[in-house]
Order: structure tokens, then sequence, then C-alpha cells
């Protein structure tokens, strides 16, 4: 059976279990099973590859224990099992030894991992399913990764777990315009399922992977933070699927909760990719650990406060930041003002509204900065929907290739040679300055629509209305009358 069609299959037995309500909660249940069976999978590679490895996990716990015989325990007894003795005891992993980074991650991960299947022989179906991957095959762990990522993507649709997903399109392309190198620390603060981190690791694995010295320095080089523990978890998974050995680099914590100060040159990194979370609050106090002039209850100002602080001195950043950031005053003000001098913001790519549905619909930019300058001037570029459609959808989302244009008029890894045209325009840092730093710049090129003369459309208006009141008036006699009858 094909790895689409024995994901498909699994979906389809969840769909009639009583306690798996949605595609969120189905993602979480077959992800913290996938989660055991590839680590259980590692770890008999690991047993035979490396001298006296021993798994962190305990034997009665491994997945070649109590899941992998398709005759093995079911029913009550599975669930007993599962809800009594498995997911207590991984919450509760003890994190010492030699081998305590990989008894992290597998803690970490059910720390707050839940099981929502309630009938015992669905799960035994599903495990058994499971089973019969062998995710220590390479081509088969990456069509399962992408089919993971598809998965992923249809995140975007299940209500609030939109927020964890950026379209993949869009993190390749910030990615190929960054352009990271193994041996490079590349962060990403607020990691979600990952996208960034999955995107960097094709690229540099596609463009500059060579050697195993190659593969290791990429491995070694990558950083990430999550809050929340769904996202949490699909990261660690994902990074799973594509190859990482050791993933306890996806730390589960709040990046924003660590006072800005203590953030060191130990801690400065070569790249930044991130999609940070725009139109929420922190929690509370969370704000007292930035200077008195960034503080804000705004998540996304917070980071980008962050991101620069983080930044080694010629590190280079991609950011997707909502157009509140661009034209916001009082905090936001300060901080671009604070970007512009520390930073050349060299770069802001302008989305449409709909790139983000369903799950959101207000208008996003890419920022592109590097550490160390201060900016002369920025660059422009108008991202428009196709000719060929109306609006990005879900059913026809924005795709790589539809930001070829952009890559075609960057200029390479100089970006010289940019000349304006009806979708690119530079502003000088005075322009910038002079509307107190607002960076909401139009598009000079688009020809405002000629929406008439007021007096006339309001005039236009009223008879409009007139009209309406007297159909209605229309209508209401004919009702009146038909009841009468």
């Amino acid at each position: 059976m094909s790895a689409r069609n024995t994901v498909k299959s699994i979906q389809d037995i969840m769909r009639k279990d009583a306690g798996v309500d949605g595609d969120a909660q189905r993602l979480s249940q077959l992800c913290w099973m996938f989660f055991l069976k590839i680590v259980d999978d590692q770890d008999q590679q690991m047993e035979v590859m490396q001298d006296h490895y021993t798994s962190p996990i305990p034997a009665a716990l491994q997945w070649r224990t109590w899941a992998a015989n398709p005759e093995g325990i079911t029913g009550a007894e599975l669930m007993a099992f599962i809800n009594g003795e498995l997911f207590p005891k991984l919450k509760e992993l003890p994190a010492t030894g030699k081998w305590a980074s990989r008894a992290r991650v597998v803690k970490a991960v059910f720390e707050d991992a839940y099981n929502y299947m309630k009938d015992g022989q669905l799960i035994r179906q599903v495990i058994n399913k499971i089973t019969e991957v062998n995710f220590n095959d390479l081509a088969e762990r990456k069509h399962f990764g992408d089919i993971y990522e598809q998965m992923l993507n249809d995140l975007q649709a299940a209500g609030n777990a939109g927020e964890f997903y950026t379209p993949r399109a869009v993190t390749a392309f910030m990615v190929d315009r960054i352009d990271p190198k193994p041996g490079e620390i590349i962060m990403d603060p607020s990691c979600g399922t990952g996208g960034f981190l999955t995107c960097s690791i094709r690229h540099m694995r596609d463009r500059y992977v060579k050697t195993v010295e190659d593969e290791a320095a990429l491995q070694s080089s990558l950083r990430a933070v999550e809050l929340k523990q769904l996202p949490h978890m699909l990261c660690v998974t994902n990074m799973l699927l594509h190859g990482v050995e050791d993933a306890s680099f996806v730390r589960h914590d709040n990046t924003l909760a660590r006072p800005y100060v203590s953030y060191t040159n130990a801690d400065r990194v070569d790249i930044i990719l991130t999609n940070p979370p725009f139109g929420a609050s922190v929690q509370d106090g969370i704000e007292s650990n930035f200077p008195q002039h960034f503080r804000t209850k705004e998540t996304a100002d917070l980071f980008l406060a962050l991101i620069i602080r983080l930044l080694k001195t010629n590190g280079r950043a991609a950011v997707v930041l909502p157009d509140g950031s661009l034209f916001g005053e009082g905090v936001k003000t300060r901080l671009k003002e604070h970007l512009m001098a520390e930073c050349n913001l060299h770069t802001i790519v302008r989305l449409p509204n709909s790139v983000f549905k369903p799950y959101a619909s207000i208008g996003t930019n890419l920022l592109f900065f590097e550490k160390g300058t201060p900016t002369q001037d920025i660059w422009f570029y108008e991202h428009r929907v196709p000719a060929t459609q109306k609006a990005y959808s879900m059913t026809r989302p924005i795709r790589l290739e539809h930001l070829q244009g952009c890559v075609d008029w960057w200029g390479g890894a100089t970006r010289e040679g940019r000349v304006e045209t009806d979708v690119a325009w530079k502003v000088s840092a005075d322009e910038v300055k002079a509307r107190g730093y607002n960076l909401d710049f139009k598009n000079p090129h688009t020809v405002a629509d000629d929406h008439g003369d007021p007096e006339e459309l309001l005039v236009s208006l009223d008879e409009a209305e007139a009209k309406a009141a007297a159909l209605r008036d229309q209508l209401k006699a004919i009702l009146q009358e038909a009841l009468l009858r």
C-alpha cells in the first residue's frame, strides 16, 4: 500500500471513533503515534550503528514492544495501557545520561499530548497500519514527509490551527531569497509546525550538502522555539520525517518570556526566518521583559524587537508582518526607527489580502533586512494575484511560480541592477523619516480608479434609496392584500 493510501486509510479509521473530532484532533492523534514509531525505528538503527546506544524510552513503552505485534493487546486492555501507563510515564520521562537530549524531546512532545481515540479496536487498526511503515527507508520517509506537509497545509482550514501554518510557497520564497548555508545558525523564534526549518533543510540539501560533514553542520545549526503544544509536537515530528536525528533544538517554550537584555552574543544567530503571531496579545507581564520604549501587548511588535537583537552583525532576516506594522504609530514607530538604524531594511514584498485565507484576510508583507548598517533605501515589490483568478483561496492557493516575477526582478545575491517597474519602486530613508516612519507606501505606478464626482454620487445614491423604498412599499401592499383575501 502506498504512503498516501496508508494515511487515507488511517484517517478513515479515525473518523469512526467517537473521541476524535475534526482535522486538528485527527492530526494530533496521528502525530504522537507517528512520532513514537519514528523514534523506535531510529532507536533500532542507532543500536546497530552506535556502540552502547540505549533508547531513553523504557523497553515496555517502546513501539516494538506494545504496538508492533498485529495480534498484540487491543480493546480495553490497549486503552488502559495507553492512558494509564504510556502517556503518564512518557510525560515524566527522566532526561538524564548520555542520551538525555532524546529523552527531553520525547518528554516535551508528550507533556500536553492527549489520546483522543476511545475505541481500543479502532486504535489497534491504526497502530497496525503505522507499523507497516519503515521510517528508516529514505524514500518511504520522504514520501511520508511530503504527505505530512499536505496534512499541515490542510490545517489552514481547521479553525485556529491555521495560525501555525505559513503557505509553503511563501516560506520557500523567503528561504530562497535568504539562501541559508550549512553551518550558519538558523532560527525561527515562533516556529509553528516548522515550515521555515523544513524549507531551509531542503534548500541546503539541494544546493550545498555534498558530504557527511555538510549534513552534520546543517543539523547542528538549527534553532527553534514554539509556545503551543500542538504545533510543537507537529514540528518535532516534521523534523524527524525530514531526517533530523536530534530534534531537541525545537524547544517547547515562550521566546518572549525571557528578559530582552539577557539575550547576549552567545544567543545571536546568522539567520532568522519567521512568521511571528500577529493580531494577538501576550500574557500579562510578558511586555515587562522588554525596554520601556518597546513595551506593548502586540506579539508581533515584541518579536520584531527581539529579532533585531538576536541577529549577529551581518546577520540576515526575512519576517512576515501585517500591514498594521507598517503604518502603526507609538511603539511601532519606535520599532521601525530602531530597525532602520540597526539594519539595512532593503526589501519589502507586499502580499495581497488573500494569501493567508481562510485563516486570515489581512494584508501581509515580507520584510528582508541585514543587521549592521543603517537603511539608505527600501525597495518595494507589489505581488499581485495572477490575472487568471480574482484571489487566492484554499482550492487555488499561492504557488511558488507565482513569485517567480519577484525572483527575476530581485537582482541576485547582491541585489544589483534593480529597476523600477509597474510593481516595483524605491523609497529613501529620508522619505520614510519625513512620514514619521510610516512604511505603508502604495505603488506610485498604480493609476487610482476614477470613482466619479462625490456630489453626483450622492444624488445617485439618494435616487437609488428612494427607488428601493418605493419597491418596499409596493411589496408591502401586495402582501397585505394577499393576507386579506
